[in-house]
Formats: C-alpha cells, structure tokens, sequence
C-alpha cells in the first residue's frame, strides 16, 4: 500500500520518536528488570501516542487505525514492550469505552488515558476461560445500587500499574457460555481487588502482568459499561482493533530481525567472504522480506477496511494469523543467520526471538484466529 502525505508523515514521526527515545540502554533495562519505565511512558504521553484512536472530544488525537497501526508497528520495530505502552489505551484499555460507554463514562476515563494520566486494563481472561472466553466464571451479583464482583483474572497485562480496569463478569447466573456476561469499569484501588505476583515471561519485560482478585468488590450501577448482559460481544468487537494491534506488533519485531539479520550477513565474514553472499544465507533473507510485505499489506488492508466501516472480523483474523506466525518464522531465521551469536543476550535477535512469540499467542491464539477465520467463510 502506498500512504497518503497524513500517514506517511505520522510513519515518520512514529519512527523518529522510537529510534531517538528507546535507547538500547531502556530497552536492556526493561528485559533484565521487567519494570515499567514511567519517564518513557510519559514521553509516549507528551506526543499524543496514548491517544491516538481516542476522538478528539475526549482528549486524543481522533486519529484512525491505519495511524494506530503504523505507530504500533513503528514503535515495535524498535522494541515490542513499548511499543505496547503506547498501544493498550487506543485498543483493550480504552476500546471498550470507546465502543459502548456512556458519554458520562467517556468524559469521565478517557480524557485521562490519552494523556497518559490514568492506565486502564483490560480484564477477561481466567484460570478457566482463555481461549474459551465465554467460560468465565467471574460473576457480578446486584445489590441496590451496587454490582458485587467475585473472580479471578490471569495474565492481566498492565495489572500491576493500572488505576482502572474493565472486568467481565457473569452478571446472568442462569445462563451458559457467552450469554449472560456484563463488564465493569473498576477501580484497582477500592476494597476487595488484590493482585498475585508478577508473572516472570519469557519475552516483553518491562510491560508487568499478574492476576487479579476480585473478594467481595462492590462497583457502583453507573460503572457498568454498555447493556446488562451484553459484554461479551463487545469484548470481541474490542478484541478485533487488539488482534490488528498485535498483527501490527508482529510486522514491527519481523522487520526489525530483516534489518538486524541484512547487517550481520554483510559484515559476517566466513570461507573468505560475507555470508550474505551464500544462497542458503540470502534465500532466507530473501523469504523473511517477502513473508514481511505480505503480512503489512494484510495489516493495512484489516486497517482500511475497520476505518471504512466494513465487516473487519475476518481480515483482522488473518492479518494477526499470517503477520504473527510470520514473525516467529522471522525470528528464528534471524538467530539462524547470526548463528551462535544469536542465542548471546547482547545480541538484539536473541530478544526479538523471545519478544516474538508471544504475538501468536495472546488476544487470540493463533487457533482461536483459524477458527474465526474458519466460522466467517462458513456461514456466507
């Protein structure tokens, strides 16, 4: 796709920021200690990136997913982790808002995750329900004017430093599967929320993830976001615009294990020469380039297709499919090409390998994207 004069302006400026503000020294410090760098946040913050997608009335830049796309993907060349930072506010922080809170709701959280100001996390998964959300068993009992909350959620990225969180929540006891659920915006602070320990990962350190534990937690009737009952589907329409975010992840960390492996090949020398010059060597080279444009077209296209208001479900599917188990192809081609050096931590390729698979795994395996895939060519 060739971009437009606004987004490729936007590409630029997405690209500058990452390769002046992510230093090697942050992104080293955020592997080795997983701890969230606020200075960098607030930095994303100053330039509009925690609202990209966030309309202008409430605060952020109103811009559209295509813009949301290349700045994940720019930010992500550079490093995965903070590239996430920018991304959970315009997509699973602030997405379920954006799509089926109230206006009180919208005024009242998302001028303050585009600044940058609040964090805001995304709550479904379980012990029990990952793949099979609808199997949560989380439920939110009314009592006059309050919901009282009872659950646990696993894996909750951002848990440890977010001021809010949407929960999803049984609130229809009698019902099955994805019936029956309603979500909530809760505060992290009030009584009753507790968090496990941090989860250690084996790749984006610096971006914390626990479990949270709901005991008794009374959240007000004005806190639940959208119909009684309802939730669940808007879940899945927050989780389409995740899947682009991270198909878009994927297509950053891929190209940054081209560039990284296009370097080394060049100044590798063995028998005499570069290895660049081997066929085996340049043959992979030559297959991660290609793999990469055909997973940013998907990308692209996934994104011009939700900014044009069509049906995007399918094509988000297969951007996050293709463009994430790309990427894990990539990575293993890059350590592949370096050869022992890529299994050395000072190498970037070793992080990228780590950072990479998480992508086909999270906000939707790459099964789960199959099956959605699968279900949309079926019932036409």
């Amino acid at each position: 796709m060739i971009l437009d004069a606004k987004h490729a302006m936007e590409q630029k400026l997405f690209r500058q920021f990452a390769e002046t503000e992510f230093t090697k020294e942050i992104q080293d410090e955020l592997d080795q200690t997983g701890k969230f760098n606020w200075e960098v946040f607030r930095k994303m913050a100053k330039y509009g990136f925690c609202g990209v997608r966030i309309p202008k009335k409430y605060g952020g830049a109103g811009g559209d997913y295509l813009s949301f796309a290349l700045m994940v993907e720019e930010l992500g060349r550079v490093d995965a982790v903070l590239s996430i930072y920018a991304n959970t506010s315009n997509s699973l922080g602030g997405g379920p808002l954006m799509l089926a809170g109230s206006e009180e709701q919208k005024m009242k959280y998302l001028p303050p995750l585009a600044s940058g100001e609040k964090i805001m996390s995304f709550a479904l998964t379980e012990p029990g329900a990952g793949s099979d959300a609808g199997g949560i068993a989380t439920t939110a009992v009314e009592d006059g004017d309050f919901y009282v909350l009872n659950g646990r959620k696993c894996f909750i990225s951002a848990a440890p430093i977010a001021d809010w969180a949407i929960v999803f929540a049984r609130t229809d006891l009698k019902s099955k599967g994805s019936r029956g659920i309603s979500m909530f915006i809760v505060d992290m602070k009030q009584p009753g929320v507790s968090l496990g320990a941090p989860e250690k990962k084996m790749g984006i350190g610096g971006y914390p993830t626990c479990d949270v534990v709901l005991e008794d937690v009374r959240v007000p009737k004005e806190n639940l976001v959208g119909p009684l009952h309802k939730g669940f589907s808007v879940a899945m329409q927050t989780l389409d615009g995740g899947r682009l975010a991270m198909a878009a992840l994927a297509v950053g960390i891929a190209q940054s294990c081209l560039e990284e492996s296009v370097k080394y090949a060049k100044e590798r020398k063995q028998f005499g020469r570069p290895i660049a010059e081997f066929q085996g060597i340049s043959f992979m080279l030559a297959e991660m380039a290609t793999e990469i444009a055909a997973a940013r077209e998907l990308v692209y296209n996934a994104a011009v297709l939700k900014d044009a208001g069509k049906d995007s479900t399918q094509a988000c599917s297969m951007a996050k499919y293709f463009a994430t188990e790309m990427a894990n192809r990539c990575a293993y081609k890059a350590v592949q090409i370096h050869g022992g050096y890529g299994y050395i931590k000072e190498y970037k390729v070793e992080r990228l390998y780590r950072d990479a698979r998480i992508t086909s795994i999270f906000e939707g395996t790459t099964q789960v994207q199959q099956m959605v895939i699968a279900s949309q060519l079926l019932k036409k």
